[in-house]
């Protein structure tokens, strides 16, 4: 990530994520063990094991870089104001051109809304963009993943409560 991104989470996501991160940090030796133990099976090209492992390890790397990112910019607990702004951590309902229903998400990263039972939208994506800082009855456009663009109103704005 080049540009610092705040993320807004709940306590509950917040301890949750650092649950997750703590266990995949404990979990490092047993990695490193497991590797080792393939490794002295002999020849590493036809290791199936030890690559695996070695794979695995990666996998597990990444998600501890990502989840130590996550939270050195999280804001916890810390819920918008009920200003009526599209802003992270606020649930949108927003009506689409030429259509009568409404659309209600929360405008936030994945980690935060995973167990919210509401869907969630990022503020990096396409609609995410066009909504921030958008008014109450305001209407904005953003461009769908064919190339054509999209209206969309924002009807009301109100903080998660998860």
């Amino acid at each position: 990530m080049s540009e610092t991104q705040v993320t807004w989470l709940t306590q509950e996501a917040h301890d949750r994520l650092k649950h997750e991160l703590d266990e995949l940090i404990a979990n490092r030796p047993v990695i490193a063990a497991e590797i080792n133990a393939r490794r002295e099976e002999g020849d590493l090209r036809e290791n199936g094991g030890y690559h695996a492992a070695r794979e695995e390890q990666g996998k597990q790397e990444a998600r501890i870089r990502q989840l130590q990112e996550l939270l050195r910019n999280a804001k916890v607990g810390e819920a918008p104001e009920n200003s009526g702004v599209a802003e992270p951590g606020m649930v949108l309902t927003v009506r689409y051109e030429d259509d009568e229903e409404t659309e209600t998400f929360l405008l936030a990263t994945r980690e935060e809304g995973a167990h919210g039972g509401i869907e969630v939208y990022s503020p990096n994506s396409p609609l995410g963009k066009a909504l921030l800082g958008a008014k109450e009855g305001e209407s904005r456009e953003y461009e769908l993943p064919n190339g054509a663009s999209m209206k969309v109103t924002l009807i009301k704005a109100e903080p998660y409560r998860g």
